[in-house]
């Protein structure tokens, strides 16, 4: 059994959310809250499988409690619900860990699925959003790095995008890979130049657009 922690402000729509989940075979909500602040106390007490959180909500939004579960071994895998006015609310939660992005449109079966992939280790994101952060990259262009060239990742560089895209620091990464973080260093830098972008959540999502993660 997969165990949901909801927090959503709207009372309609987490009772909703809430009642369609429970219908699921597979999937309970534990716990719910209805701002940040309650949602990082349930998740001290409930210790969730999932949590669920609105990107907006008081006190504390969904990106503040990703702020401050980041580093934290007890910490669940996040999905975030959103709007498409949330650009930059979803490229900080990018940077801090979270592995869903959904709609709040989405169907039930859809949510079910991006539940069961996230609690399995997996990372989902809206293909409307995706499509939506693109194209306003497209719009918007940055200079690609000096020296961008046009090559693969090789297989390492692969390997710490995943986990750049997980919001770890070339620290983190180089004690989960075993490297120094040096070699992190100079791979992150590889990675920049071969997509042509100056920052890491840049290089995410372009190695979202490419299907490297």
């Amino acid at each position: 059994m997969i165990r949901v922690l909801l927090a959503e402000d709207q009372a309609l729509v987490r009772q909703g959310l809430e009642t369609l989940l429970n219908l699921a075979p597979d999937i309970r909500v534990v716990a719910h809250a209805i701002d940040g602040e309650a949602a990082l106390a349930r998740i001290s007490e409930c210790h969730p499988d999932v949590a669920l959180l609105d990107v907006r909500m008081p006190k504390k939004t969904g990106i503040d409690v990703l702020r401050e579960l980041k580093g934290s071994s007890a910490a669940p895998p996040v999905i975030l619900l959103t709007t498409f006015d949330d650009d930059t609310a979803l490229l900080e939660g990018i940077r801090l860990g979270a592995r869903g992005y959904l709609l709040k449109d989405v169907s039930l079966q859809k949510l079910t699925d991006a539940i069961r992939g996230v609690a399995a280790g997996g990372t989902l994101i809206s293909p409307a959003i995706t499509e939506h952060l693109l194209q306003g990259m497209r719009q918007a262009p940055l200079r690609p790095k000096d020296g961008y060239r046009e090559e693969e990742l090789t297989g390492r560089e692969v390997e710490i995008l995943r986990l750049m895209t997980g919001g770890y620091s070339n620290r983190e990464i180089a004690g989960a890979l075993n490297l120094s973080e040096g070699t992190v260093k100079n791979h992150v830098s590889n990675i920049l130049s071969k997509l042509g972008v100056r920052d890491r959540t840049r290089a995410v999502l372009k190695g979202i657009e490419q299907g490297l993660v």
